[in-house]
């Protein structure tokens, strides 16, 4: 049996759950509300989500979590089912349709360029994530030299030798009804296995991301990485070569080792010219990274271009095997789920961590100890300015107790890492 106890005080709630075989658990204060099985998406929204729009429409980022065991209701929160019934609307389409009103308001005051909302999708499975926007494409998750996580795509091979490596899809929306056409195809292709609860649930945390755009901010972005893909032949040529007149410059000594090769000097008019050149195309590569930066930057633009709503639909935790656990799952699982179930458990570990570390404002926030927290990066250092809200659903169903006492435990060290 489920309680809730309000703490009139402080306006926060502990959660205690009884069970005719164990000793009742008790959290500390670490839930700011609780909601009744007959709550609708549209006061979650509200209480949870709304006061945050202001804050993305002065530029800022805010990010929403959403955590709890397979048929709980994380994914009808977060996305919804029924999508023509706007009362019933997931938190993040509600978000986008009062955000296209606010925008639209403002492109009716003669606002130039116009304004829309830039919408990426993807799902983390193991250590990969797939573009749910380009149709499910596996992209690496990989830490560049600036210290920032980029997702990329497949290598395309273009005219002229160049080179291009996509990043995630953003599809630029320019109306609400765009928006909710492209989110339900995307959500169509996530991936789903077998579970303790149905054999239809998300095996995969996903990240949805609405943010503010315009053109330029998009033909800007366009810009960049054509500038890089123009870079790689150039750069490949230049290191092909310096590799080519190093090697010709020394010879193999009779017992090991190299020596300086007295017949070949080095071609150094050839190097520097190639190096020259690749500085060169580094340069243009910066100059459209800055061109990025300063849009988002300008004081001529409107502030909430930038502003950020990143949405985490975290993957089931009832793959936390536990003794209280009532039913078996439904089919055994295969070697391929228990290994999926052991990385989930490791991303929601390192995401405690995390959010634990940049509460405290530690000196080392670990980022790096699994992908989910790794591609959260940027929304964490982002959302200093904004907020962050972690919704927890649970089930009242008896049969459920094991994995409802799991997720509360889970949300009450979130609740306390974070306060």
């Amino acid at each position: 049996m489920e309680r809730a106890t309000s703490l009139e005080d402080n306006g926060l709630y502990s959660i205690s759950i009884d069970h005719p075989d164990h000793r009742p658990w008790k959290s500390g204060a670490a839930f700011c509300e609780t909601y009744e099985p007959l709550d609708t998406n549209a006061r979650v929204f509200d209480s949870v989500v709304s006061d945050a729009l202001p804050k993305i429409l002065s530029g800022a980022c805010c990010t929403v979590f959403a955590y709890g065991h397979s048929g709980s209701g994380k994914t009808h929160t977060i996305i919804g089912y029924e999508y023509d019934q706007d009362e019933k609307l997931g938190l993040c389409l509600t978000a986008a349709r009062r955000l296209f009103d606010s925008l639209d308001k403002l492109n009716e005051a003669n606002t130039r360029p116009q304004l829309g909302i830039g919408f990426s999708l993807f799902e983390l499975r193991n250590k990969t994530a797939f573009d749910l926007l380009n149709g499910c494409t596996p992209c690496h998750v990989r830490q560049g030299p600036d210290g920032k996580t980029h997702i990329r795509g497949p290598t395309e091979t273009l005219d002229g030798g160049r080179v291009r490596v996509r990043p995630i899809v953003k599809r630029t929306c320019w109306t609400y009804a765009s928006l909710k056409e492209e989110l339900h195809a995307a959500i169509g292709l996530r991936a789903v296995g077998n579970s303790s609860v149905h054999d239809q649930s998300s095996r995969t945390h996903a990240i949805l991301e609405l943010e503010v755009v315009n053109e330029p901010l998009t033909t800007a972005r366009e810009k960049f990485i054509d500038r890089q893909s123009e870079l790689v032949p150039v750069g490949k040529r230049a290191t092909d070569i310096r590799v080519e007149e190093e090697t010709k410059s020394v010879i193999i000594k009779p017992g090991g080792g190299w020596e300086p090769n007295p017949n070949y000097q080095v071609n150094q008019e050839r190097v520097d010219k190639v190096m020259a050149e690749m500085a060169e195309f580094e340069a243009r590569v910066t100059a459209a990274e800055e061109q990025v930066a300063g849009v988002l930057s300008s004081d001529d633009g409107p502030a909430c271009v930038g502003g950020r709503l990143v949405f985490v639909d975290l993957a089931g935790s009832e793959y936390q095997q536990d003794k209280l656990a009532s039913t078996p799952q439904l089919s055994k699982q295969t070697p391929q789920e228990r290994q999926e179930g052991r990385q989930i458990n490791t991303d929601l570990l390192a995401l405690k961590e995390v959010i634990r570390a940049s509460s405290s404002q530690q000196s080392r926030i670990p980022f790096r100890s699994s992908p989910l927290t790794m591609v959260l990066q940027e929304h964490f250092l982002a959302s200093k300015d904004g907020s962050s809200a972690m919704i927890v659903t649970v089930s009242p169903a008896k049969d459920q107790y094991a994995a409802t006492l799991n997720t509360l435990k889970y949300g009450s060290l979130v609740g306390a890492a974070a306060a």
